[in-house]
């Protein structure tokens, strides 16, 4: 009888074991996140009425981020440099929700322009008599290779994702304080987790990021209703890559990449929305094999160095071939150019 009982525990632990690596092979969050979403709080209960300032929000997941907080009932203070690009997801956030135009405030903003911080955030408390929530998404990615990467585009992404987005925060945070509640969230990155090649300089700034709001954490103990957190996307669908930073600081991306690999930007602020309404600190939102690469940083990483190694290799050469291809092109088409004007010019002036 107790080799039995012992036999059908053992099952009992196979079968919990077998359902747990299930649903990690599925997830495409942490676990503490995906458990929030089965059986927490709803962000439609915890959100309506609050009042959320979203930078970034004129594109990608700052502009995804208006649209479903609109729809759990939340004022939004949208910002970013683009004001008609505001105005426009400003009008899709009244069309798709309840919300007048009252409840949203379009509030241009340049998160480099450091000295107007201070001023716009006293417009913005004005307008709705308080912020509830700080969103922090505004910033940029990077694209190239370190040793062909100029010292001013570090500097830009310092300047830009770091302290811009620390000088807004600390403008809010002593309304928070003297409020004694409030959310600051961040969009960090899992490059702000782990080292990512071709993004050097991006990943120094998430990295600088997450460790700016882990510290500020720790020195709001005696304020209880106000949560730090971060936010760790992996891959998602948005015009990131497309404005991204190259080697050279007035150099844009050559092309748009494939994204068709990357996460649903809805599917990603959804489970934002879900961590907000549950007051989660990190959240690690990627598919697989992205989400498993975070968990191996945390918990072996060992194992995760080699296969950064292994994987960086193949992007580093993959990247170098693309750049390859684009100097084959723009020398084939100069010599077409060169061709042509030769022969209009044998022709007389005649193009055939």
């Amino acid at each position: 009888m107790e080799l039995d009982l012992i036999s059908v525990l053992w099952y009992i632990i196979l079968i919990y074991v077998i359902v747990q690596l299930v649903r990690f092979i599925r997830a495409d969050a942490d676990l503490t996140l995906l458990w929030a979403e089965s059986f927490g709080r709803k962000p439609a209960d915890q959100l309506c009425g609050k009042v959320v300032w979203i930078t970034g929000a004129s594109s990608g997941i700052g502009e995804e981020l208006a649209y479903q907080l609109a729809k759990t009932g939340a004022s939004l203070i949208l910002s970013a440099r683009r004001e008609n690009e505001l105005h426009r997801v400003k009008q899709n956030c009244i069309e798709q929700s309840s919300l007048q135009e009252k409840d949203i405030l379009v509030l241009p903003l340049d998160l480099n322009a450091r000295g107007s911080h201070e001023a716009i955030t006293k417009t913005a408390i004005e307008h709705f008599g308080k912020i509830d929530i700080l969103l922090n998404n505004g910033g940029r990615s990077q694209r190239s290779l370190c040793l062909e990467t100029g010292l001013d585009v570090y500097q830009a992404l310092m300047e830009l994702n770091y302290l811009g987005t620390v000088s807004l925060a600390k403008c809010v945070l002593p309304h928070l304080v003297e409020r004694k509640r409030g959310q600051i969230v961040t969009i960090s990155s899992v490059a702000g987790l782990a080292g990512v090649p071709l993004a050097s300089g991006y990943s120094a700034s998430k990295h600088a990021l997450q460790g700016f709001f882990n510290s500020l954490r720790s020195e709001l103990v005696d304020f209880p209703e106000i949560t730090i957190s971060s936010v760790c996307p992996g891959p998602v669908q948005s015009q990131i890559t497309k404005h991204a930073f190259t080697g050279d600081l007035g150099k844009a991306v050559n092309s748009d990449t494939d994204q068709s690999h990357k996460m649903s930007t809805s599917r990603c602020v959804s489970l934002i929305l879900v961590g907000m309404a549950n007051n989660v600190k990190e959240m690690w939102i990627s598919e697989q094999p992205f989400l498993l690469f975070n968990y191996m940083w945390q918990y072996t990483p060992t194992w995760a160095w080699w296969i950064t190694d292994v994987l960086g290799q193949r992007r580093v050469k993959n990247f170098k071939a693309g750049m390859v291809c684009v100097q084959l092109n723009s020398t084939l088409q100069s010599v077409l150019i060169q061709e042509c004007e030769k022969r209009v010019f044998r022709e007389g002036g005649k193009v055939y």
